[in-house]
């Protein structure tokens, strides 16, 4: 498996090298004349870079985390947003996200500006947490880079192809900069339960099982398809794909056959919210054999609800293990935080631990330099999207 184990480089990097090397005539365009909120002793200066629309982006449910001090590692000090900023600021979600921004910058001392180059040098070591549209996130990790970003914080998948994030990865690489990714299912409770499960009973077949909540409807779809137009085997299955990637052999080279569950899967073209037309699976089951001997399967759903889920089978097929996420423990949790943020998308609370545990030990890994313990490098990242655009059109043609 990739995973990180990366420790030396970055307890010796120099915040003083940093801080001559930022332009030292930073337009700062700070709304707010409140005292910023300043990382403190043993804390990264977190820069959320793309809140997105509160209740609906994902940025802005790690920044309530962080906000809630659900990561002790991390204090969130700056929030980039150049769509909701600018050309976004008057259209859907904009007047929510002005709210937002009014309570964060009055209550916590959160300064937002709409570019990273809007930034004074790190004061703390620095980690940006990219959470925009991926289509950005070249562009936006080579300025978190320039701007003194000493640890980078990638969610899903990373980049729109392979070859662009390859060329991330060396970026970064040369730069000194350490890449990690957001993907917490790699320390899911239910992914750890069942390939434990799967490991003490030899022959156990494994099926990973993820869901989300739209609407069945044309519309929602539509706006689904639009929004996550990178397409569901890159957006929300790409996290069971990093699972295969890390702990089942599974890469191109290695693939000897995908076979689509044709009764499971469904691939539709839907008109999204601007109109144009966008092809995509609203739910897919395949099921990968390996040239080195592995076996496991993946469903994803994007009107299947708010649980994902792992199962093990025998050789026979019946079902003998499955571990939902959230387990009965998890569930008063969950009840919890909907009760708290009743139009949040409900996907958020069921892996709100997985959420917290990935970016404190990234937090915790930019300020001391100790391995973050099963997060994902960009290299499994690479690898995984390299998977993503290998099954899409194979699953595509055994669809039609």
């Amino acid at each position: 498996m990739i995973l990180s184990t990366f420790a030396g480089r970055a307890s010796s990097f120099s915040f003083n090298t940093v801080r001559s090397a930022v332009s030292k005539n930073v337009a700062r365009s700070y709304s707010s004349t409140s005292a910023l909120n300043a990382a403190g002793k043993d804390q990264a200066e977190v820069i959320l870079v793309g809140c997105g629309a509160p209740n609906r982006g994902m940025g802005w449910y790690h920044g309530i985390q962080m906000l809630e001090k659900q990561c002790p590692s991390a204090s969130m000090d700056y929030v980039i947003e150049p769509w909701f900023m600018g050309a976004g600021a008057e259209g859907p979600g904009g007047a929510d996200f002005k709210k937002t921004q009014a309570e964060w910058e009055t209550d916590y001392g959160v300064k937002f500006a709409m570019s990273l180059s809007d930034l004074p040098p790190p004061q703390a070591p620095r980690l940006a947490l990219i959470s925009g549209r991926t289509a950005d996130n070249p562009g936006l990790l080579t300025e978190a880079i320039a701007t003194g970003s000493k640890c980078i914080y990638l969610e899903k998948p990373g980049a729109p192809t392979v070859g662009e994030l390859e060329q991330m990865a060396n970026e970064a690489s040369a730069a000194g900069v350490e890449v990690l990714m957001g993907y917490n299912k790699n320390v899911c409770k239910y992914v750890r339960k069942t390939r434990e499960f799967a490991d003490a009973n030899p022959g156990s077949h494994v099926t990973f099982v993820s869901n989300n909540a739209y609407e069945n409807t044309p519309e929602s779809l539509g706006e689904c398809f639009e929004r996550n137009a990178e397409g569901m085997l890159k957006n929300m299955a790409i996290h069971e794909l990093a699972l295969l990637v890390s702990f089942y052999d599974v890469s191109v080279d290695n693939i000897e056959s995908v076979t689509a569950d044709k009764e499971f899967s469904r691939m539709q073209t839907l008109p999204g919210p601007s109109g144009k037309m966008f092809t995509d699976f609203d739910r897919i089951k395949f099921t990968i054999k390996t040239k080195s001997g592995s076996e496991v399967s993946v469903a994803a759903d994007r009107c299947g609800g708010t649980d994902s889920y792992a199962t093990a089978t025998d050789a026979s097929g019946d079902e003998i293990f499955r571990y939902y996420m959230p387990d009965e423990e998890d569930k008063k949790h969950v009840e919890e935080l909907q009760a708290k943020y009743p139009d949040a998308m409900p996907y958020f609370f069921t892996q709100d631990p997985d959420y917290i545990t990935v970016k404190e030990r990234v937090a915790k890994h930019t300020v001391d330099g100790a391995p973050a313990e099963g997060v994902a490098t960009i290299q499994t990242a690479v690898e995984t999207l390299k998977v993503a655009e290998y099954l899409r059109p194979a699953l595509m043609e055994q669809l039609k």
